[in-house]
């Protein structure tokens, strides 16, 4: 049972690697016997394998046919979008309110990396300081599974194609809206901090959901995203105070 359970294991990170590499492209079809004799592993593993794949929504089971690796609908950006802003918004104002000189060092040398990566134009560590950036952000909370599920979401979109780095806008363009989110966090403006990541947010989703359909009106969408952020009060008067007397001291 170890062994079989550390081959399906094994297999899922590779499959889901290939997939979110583009390796194993948006709605291609992969046969259950081919994948397992590639891989050099039984038809088992490979099957919970995709099974689980197939529970994060990277791809879709087809009876006598194996799996198909998925699209992406404006549906399905929009509403990791909407987990996103719940999740992420409230992350930035805590981090800003609570971030010690440590942590908010951290998200310094992530952007400084990010630009880095921008200058030398290369495009897959630019992606990776930028997961790292948000990962240090979510850490400040004390919350793993933040982390986790933001970059699950984040997966289950990319890995089906939506992104826009090269397509809607630049590295330049990406690392111009994480600067004063970073800023804002080490300067303790909660307000402001949660303001900007809102606004990053709708951003890239709007940009994402015109690459799939370029008539698509979000205009309802954000109007109702708005309302949503408002309504949970991460943006109310008290939580977006730019000061906090229990705030920790950074030194």
């Amino acid at each position: 049972m170890t062994a079989r359970t550390t081959t399906a294991e094994r297999v899922f990170a590779r499959l889901r690697e290939e997939i979110l590499t583009g390796r194993m492209a948006p709605g291609s079809q992969h046969s259950i016997y081919r994948l397992a004799d590639e891989l050099e592993v039984s038809r088992t593993p490979v099957r919970e394998a995709v099974l689980r794949l197939a529970d994060a929504g990277l791809v879709t089971v087809e009876r006598n046919r194996g799996l198909r690796v998925r699209g992406v609908t404006v549906q399905d950006v929009l509403e990791v979008f909407d987990l996103r802003l719940l999740l992420e918004v409230p992350a930035a104002a805590f981090a800003a309110r609570h971030a010690d000189a440590d942590q908010c060092a951290a998200l310094e040398r992530h952007l400084a990396a990010m630009a880095q990566a921008a200058r030398d134009g290369d495009e897959q560590a630019f992606d990776g300081h930028d997961r790292a950036l948000h990962a240090a952000l979510h850490a400040v909370s004390g919350n793993s599974r933040l982390g986790e599920e933001v970059l699950a979401l984040r997966a289950s979109i990319q890995a089906r194609g939506a992104v826009t780095l090269h397509r809607s806008r630049g590295a330049q363009e990406i690392l111009e809206e994480h600067t004063p989110i970073v800023e804002a966090v080490v300067a303790g403006d909660v307000r402001s901090a949660a303001v900007l990541m809102r606004d990053h947010l709708v951003h890239t989703a709007e940009l994402l959901a015109r690459q799939l359909d370029p008539e698509v009106d979000v205009a309802a969408w954000r109007t109702r995203t708005a309302s949503f952020v408002v309504s949970s009060m991460l943006l109310s008067d008290d939580i977006s105070r730019s000061s906090d007397p229990g705030r920790q001291e950074r030194t």
